[in-house]
């Protein structure tokens, strides 16, 4: 289907295609993947950057905070690019003597440097970009870990720190020791350096890098070469520095510095720590040259020189004996020597000459005793400069080596190499700037006002580079033959001439380290034979892959139920270069556990259990979704998560900053659990109680439950006893051996959870909660908890009531002596009818009352009186009688009853609950001679009665009187105080 410039369809199109875009658009925030690890007082820097706004130009605030692992739940800001009140107390005085700053790279883009590390800076850093829009769309915060640890690095020379001095020519030899005690994983680098008097810095001599890479310093690369300066390494920890033939230029202060490197996640090399060894001085005595040994040098040469032709440097030597004599000249260019003819005549050039040497560019030769030439041809513009001659004698020893004398250096002499007027010109057009990881760099070279035939040679530098010279890459000559060179032979690499007077370079996947400066140089060889050439420069800066790679991570539902899918969808946005991508969950201890990668070559590869997920690959151009389905998730699933990208290119790995952290929250199903209501039980002590907890409503049949009784008194919650899932009951720490005996639950139909108390003590009152867990069995087969409920009984124990009632006795009782009389002891009203009783009789003697006889509640007698002659009686459970026996005058008194009521108490024992008494019983026990003589005063009234009547008639009022008396002070079950009136007062042998 094709739609026209005025379809109706355009504007439809435009706005889903602005809808499209603007759900595209999504904020992400990156930060510098940690742990950093960094040394006490040396500099942190963090870089943090904010992407995905509509207006990528305004330029955004960010906020620095922190979490001191010491306290992992406070927060604690430190910085703001908006508000200058935004730091804490802790980081405040730092930021206002600048050792704590934010600088913004760009817009988007800050650095975060803390000048001087403390101990207590070591913790989680959290970047956040202020939203200046109205609508949150994506991630606008990120964090990383920063270790602070230690300084452990040492550098000692192991030589005396003294001057040291020596002739010239002399050796030396020096040994320095390194070492560290770094748990990380570190590198060393050593070097040896030398700080010559009024020189501003010092200078390498020779070092050896992290890559365990040697290099000499830049004014030691020829006795580096000619072996006269070596680095040895003893040990593990031990470097010797020998330099075989000592030069004035050595003399100053000389030392050895160790730094200690480590590795970061984006597996970028920092220099964590740095330390220099005790500066030795060198003093190194000059020879001095007199008679034989004096040497005169002079240079002479054509100036200026035309570009292309020969430049010819002619050194001479004035001094004695030159027949038989050896010498070794050099020519210096900008006081670097340039080539040097040896004793026996051996030549030997700088590096960066070999190559023209070996094209006959550059010759050097001896023309006679006292003349050494210098040839370069064609010369280049690039060849001026300042050049001298350097020369020496050279003696010969008894073994056949030679020693140096001292050398002799000509004056200066400047040499200008002068271009002829030409129309050639060169200029360089860089079709794609700056091209990203995996795509063709492509230069285009013109050259104008071509007279001849052309040659283009394609050089570069790196960026990394410390050299300030060009490599070569490719070249074309005139008559189209291409030649690669160096490490560019394997690359895919080409120079094409579309037209005459155009020169297009292309290098196929290229890469970060192929920044640099691309250097064009066009030559054109003229009718007359000349060389004419033209360079131009380019600087080519390669998307490095973290940037030039976008990672976001989504996630379509943040929080799930349990046993439903968890969509997780990963958004790789970059260049087409081969990709392995990798997903992982973190774990507790914030270290990542890899579920699955993906190779870029298609095959798979499993960590986590292959049947809980399941991945896909979407590819769309430039962007790849990557998506990680989570199957049926459960608690064990929930948890943050995180995909990375690694690349691979030209036979190096890399492994991309990861992307943000996706919080996935797995949530129970709603929980039906409901249990029954509070209520109240009163229950009598010494009986057995009930409690039920019962489920009214549950969540699915196949729920388990957790079941735990907790009693709650004045005194403290004490758990009395728990049910597991498994239906496996462990009593609290609290409850004793004896009660676990009478405490127990049951699980019945409903389900119902019964605790019994049996013989239920007063201690037993509380609250008792019944704390009910549910459990669902999850995706995993593993049981979780789904909700909890409780409900509240409050028991009240109570004791019966003090119901204990004993009858009254007949108040008064006449018997003769020797007969028997009965004291009862009824108990018409008990308390329980599990009671027991304790009875015991008593008599009122004077003022106290006396025990005669005790029946106690399990049976046992016990006659208080010994000499009295007793029964006891036990007619019914409330009766108890006791019969004194052939009773006599000394019997007569009050007597009552006293009885104990005692029920059950806690721990299988009794208590003593109530103490009734008995009315008062009077007992009148007559003498029998006083009975006789009655019954004969009566029989023999007709004799005596003129005698007694008087007699018996006054005694009976005197009774009569006395007990009407006796009678009104009395009141039923009123204990008498006082003596008895017994006609004549016999004391008992009562034992109390």
């Amino acid at each position: 289907m094709k739609f026209s410039v005025f379809s109706p369809w355009r504007p439809f199109l435009l706005i889903s295609l602005g809808l499209f875009l603007l759900c595209e658009a999504q904020v992400n925030t990156e930060i510098q993947a940690g742990p950093l690890y960094r040394v006490v007082g040396s500099l942190l820097s963090i870089s943090c950057n904010a992407s995905g706004f509509s207006n990528p130009n305004s330029k955004k605030d960010f906020e620095i905070r922190m979490k001191d692992p010491a306290k992992p739940f406070q927060e604690i800001n430190v910085m703001s690019t908006r508000e200058s009140d935004f730091s804490y107390a802790r980081f405040s005085s730092r930021i206002r003597k600048n050792e704590i700053s934010i600088k913004h790279v760009d817009s988007n883009s800050i650095i975060f440097e803390i000048q001087y590390l403390q101990k207590e800076d070591d913790g989680e850093y959290e970047c956040t970009v202020v939203n200046p829009e109205y609508t949150y769309n994506g991630v606008y915060s990120a964090k990383t870990v920063v270790k602070v640890i230690d300084n452990s690095l040492s550098v000692t020379s192991t030589d005396p720190p003294t001057s040291l001095s020596y002739n010239e020519g002399e050796a030396l030899s020096l040994t320095c020791q390194a070492s560290t005690n770094t748990i990380q994983h570190v590198h060393l680098a050593f070097a040896w350096y030398l700080h010559k008097e009024g020189a501003q810095d010092a200078k390498p001599i020779i070092s050896l890098d992290r890559d365990f890479t040697l290099a000499p310093g830049e004014d030691f690369e020829r006795r580096y070469r000619d072996e006269a300066i070596r680095l040895d390494k003893l040990d593990e920890a031990t470097y010797r520095l020998n330099i075989a033939e000592l030069e004035q230029s050595d003399q100053g202060q000389i030392y050895c510095q160790a730094q200690e490197w480590i590795q970061d996640p984006d597996r970028s090399w920092y220099k964590i720590s740095q330390k220099d060894a005790e500066k030795i001085p060198l003093t190194v005595k000059a020879k001095v040259v007199t008679g034989m040994s004096a040497v005169q040098v002079s240079i002479s040469a054509q100036n200026p020189v035309q570009e292309g032709q020969e430049l010819l440097l002619s050194c001479g030597i004035n001094a004695q004996n030159l027949a038989k004599r050896f010498f070794s000249v050099a020519w210096l260019w900008n006081g670097t020597e340039l080539a040097k003819i040896g004793p026996t005549g051996i030549l030997t050039v700088r590096q960066e000459y070999i190559d023209r040497e070996r094209n006959g560019e550059l010759k050097a030769t001896r023309t006679g005793n006292n003349n050494y030439q210098l040839r370069i041809k064609p010369v280049k513009t690039t060849d001026k400069g300042s050049y001298s001659c350097r020369a020496w004698p050279e003696e010969r020893g008894e073994d056949g080596n030679f020693n140096q004398g001292a050398d002799q250096d000509s004056q200066p002499m400047d040499i200008n190499i002068y271009t002829p007027e030409s129309g050639l010109s060169v200029k360089m057009d860089n079709v794609m700037q700056p091209p990203a990881p995996g795509e063709k760099l492509k230069l285009i070279c013109e050259a104008d006002g071509v007279k001849g035939q052309l040659s283009v040679t394609w050089d570069r530098k790196a960026s990394l580079s410390t050299s300030s010279l060009f490599a070569n890459v490719i070249s074309l000559n005139e008559n189209g033959v291409t030649d690669k060179a160096g490490a560019f032979a394997s690359r895919e690499v080409r120079v094409t001439r579309p037209t005459t007077n155009k020169f297009v370079f292309e290098l196929a996947d290229v890469t970060e380290l192929d920044s640099g400066t691309y250097k064009c140089t066009v030559s054109e060889t003229q009718p007359n034979g000349r060389i004419q050439s033209q360079t131009t420069n380019v600087n080519v800066n390669v998307k490095s892959i973290e940037s030039a790679v976008k990672m976001a991570l989504r996630n379509r539902e943040p929080t799930v139920t349990v046993g439903n899918d968890v969509q997780l969808m990963c958004k790789v946005s970059g260049p087409r270069v081969p990709m392995t991508l990798t997903w992982s969950k973190e774990t507790e201890d914030s270290n990542l556990n890899t579920i699955v990668v993906l190779y870029s070559n298609g095959s798979i590869s499993w960590s986590g259990d292959q049947y809980r997920y399941q991945v896909q690959v979407d590819n769309q151009g430039n962007t790849v979704m990557h998506n990680l389905k989570i199957l049926r998730a459960s608690h064990r699933e929930a948890g943050k998560y995180q995909c990375m990208v690694s690349v691979f290119q030209h036979n190096v790995y890399k492994k991309l900053p990861p992307s943000n952290l996706v919080n996935v929250q797995v949530q129970n199903p709603a929980s039906k659990l409901a249990i029954s209501s509070n209520h109240i039980i009163v229950q009598r002590i010494n009986t057995d109680i009930q409690i039920d907890c019962k489920v009214t409503s549950r969540t699915s049949e196949f729920s388990l439950y957790a079941v735990t009784w907790e009693l709650q008194q004045d005194a403290g919650s004490r758990t009395i006893l728990t049910s597991d899932l498994n239906g496996i009951i462990t009593f609290g720490k609290q409850i004793k051996e004896s009660d676990m005996k009478r405490i127990s639950m049951k699980h019945t139909e409903g389900p119902t959870f019964e605790l019994t108390i049996q013989q239920v003590r007063i201690l037993d009152k509380g609250i008792y909660m019944c704390k009910v867990e549910e459990y669902q069995q999850d995706p995993w087969g593993e049981w979780y908890l789904l909700s909890e409920k409780n409900s509240t009984t409050t028991v009240n124990v109570i004791e019966p009531a003090k119901q204990l009632s004993v009858g009254k006795m007949e108040a008064e009782m006449n018997i003769t002596i020797a007969e028997d009389f009965s004291i009862p002891c009824h108990i018409t009203q008990q308390s329980s009818n599990e009671s027991q009783f304790h009875v015991t009789w008593f008599r009122q003697q004077g003022t106290e009352d006396k025990t005669i006889f005790t029946v106690y509640r399990n049976s046992t007698l016990k006659a208080s009186n010994k000499n009295a002659v007793v029964r006891y009686d036990h007619p019914s459970p409330r009766q108890f009688d006791l019969t004194v026996l052939k009773s006599n005058a000394e019997d007569s008194g009050m007597y009552f009853c006293e009885v104990e009521e005692w029920i059950h108490a806690p721990g299988d024992g009794w208590q003593k609950h109530a103490v009734e008494k008995s009315g008062n019983l009077n007992v009148t026990v007559a003498a029998e001679g006083h009975a006789k003589a009655t019954t004969d005063l009566t029989w023999q009234a007709t004799t005596w009665i003129p005698i007694y009547a008087i007699t018996v008639l006054i005694g009976l009022c005197i009774i009569t009187i006395l007990s009407c008396k006796l009678c009104r002070k009395k009141t039923p079950g009123e204990k008498k105080s006082g003596h008895p009136l017994w006609t004549e007062q016999v004391p008992l042998d009562i034992n109390s």
